[in-house]
């Protein structure tokens, strides 16, 4: 069945020279009519030797009745022995297989993970990657711009998608429940087909480079199939992996203080601190020799029933003079920077606002 693919495709694009399209190594039969078509499927071709099926056997405690014992998502080779995925893909890994182009099955381990914005590394012995993919430039990317995408969506090998980057939506609007990717300001938003199992699957330019990493889809409820495509935008997923293979942790900017959310403070908290607003984000504990610590934020105190004491600890409101609502924008502004970086925070302290420099620190293995 392998076989009867491969000779199917080959038999799409190569073509006799009467009456045929030329573009780079691409030779196409008249069904291949435009430019586009013809750039669509140089980029496939090429692309589609350096994706991967990535099959995560799941830990038995993690399963519910009726779960499937296998987690099903996509890579690729970003290096010869090293494939870039979603961690929430392998994230409760028992065993990981992953599934070359020309069908060959082969181990993979856990090389490094970055929770912060989904990703993870994985590495392959005995195998070298028939392709690499390189990265391009989310940040140069135009609303219209085409877009490809391959995957493993419903288990299904190799499935092309294609369609147009539309927006880079903010991650707040991209609500998840998963706990993960609390780091990520803002997502690729695109028409080119995302599924379940299309995870961690490269979305790529017409140049053929990686400017997205297949994250999720969204839909206007549960009842609705997800019909606009989310992925990670590829300027955050490189430098993550740079930091990855590194350092051994991603590098973006940390305060080291828990916060909690104004809205949920009994209302009597917020008036005995002289707050009018449920907007911005209460330092609840602060990590010892941790920038926050270093810059003097200060915590709150909690009782042994652990709940939480006036006169609360520092409230900020604004980073770099942008306002925040919540605990959500504070994680995300102050990821944005790097180690060595200083960002000002402003807090309500003692019925006034001041503010706090914080000079942020490179992150370390636990």
């Amino acid at each position: 069945m392998k076989t009867a693919r491969l000779l199917g495709l080959a038999a799409l694009v190569a073509g006799g020279l009467g009456g045929a399209y030329l573009s780079g190594t691409v030779t196409a039969q008249r069904s291949l009519v435009t430019t586009d078509e013809i750039n669509t499927v140089e980029v496939v071709q090429k692309a589609m030797q350096a994706v991967v099926r990535v099959d995560n056997r799941l830990q038995r405690e993690r399963l519910q009745p009726g779960d499937l014992p296998t987690e099903t998502g996509t890579g690729f080779f970003y290096k010869k022995d090293l494939i870039v995925t979603n961690y929430h893909v392998v994230q409760y890994q028992e065993a990981i297989t992953v599934t070359l182009f020309n069908g060959r099955r082969v181990p993979a381990k856990l090389e490094g993970i970055d929770p912060g914005i989904d990703i993870a590394i994985l590495r392959v012995t005995g195998v070298t990657a028939p392709a690499t993919l390189s990265f391009g430039s989310s940040a140069r990317l135009i609303p219209g711009q085409k877009l490809i995408t391959i995957g493993t969506p419903l288990r299904i090998a190799n499935f092309v998608g294609t369609g147009v980057f539309s927006v880079a939506a903010s991650a707040r609007d991209v609500p998840r429940q998963d706990q993960l990717a609390d780091e990520v300001g803002q997502y690729l938003a695109t028409t080119a087909n995302i599924q379940q199992g299309s995870s961690g699957g490269p979305v790529l330019d017409s140049r053929g480079l990686v400017v997205g990493v297949a994250d999720a889809n969204a839909a206007a409820n549960q009842l609705v199939p997800g019909v606009i495509g989310i992925a990670l935008p590829g300027d955050l997923v490189r430098q993550s992996l740079d930091d990855l293979e590194k350092i051994g942790v991603p590098q973006r900017g940390t305060l080291g203080a828990t916060l909690v959310d104004l809205d949920n403070l009994d209302p009597a908290l917020r008036q005995l601190a002289g707050l009018s607003s449920s907007e911005g984000a209460l330092v609840d504990q602060v990590a010892a020799g941790s920038a926050a610590a270093r810059a003097g934020l200060r915590g709150s105190l909690r009782n042994n029933r652990d709940q939480l004491l006036a006169p609360l600890g520092d409230v900020i409101v604004a980073v770099d003079g942008q306002r925040v609502r919540d605990s959500f924008d504070v994680i995300r502004f102050v990821a944005a920077k790097r180690p060595g970086q200083t960002v000002t925070l402003t807090v309500w302290r003692n019925k006034k606002q001041v503010p706090v420099k914080v000079t942020l620190l490179k992150r370390t293995l636990r």
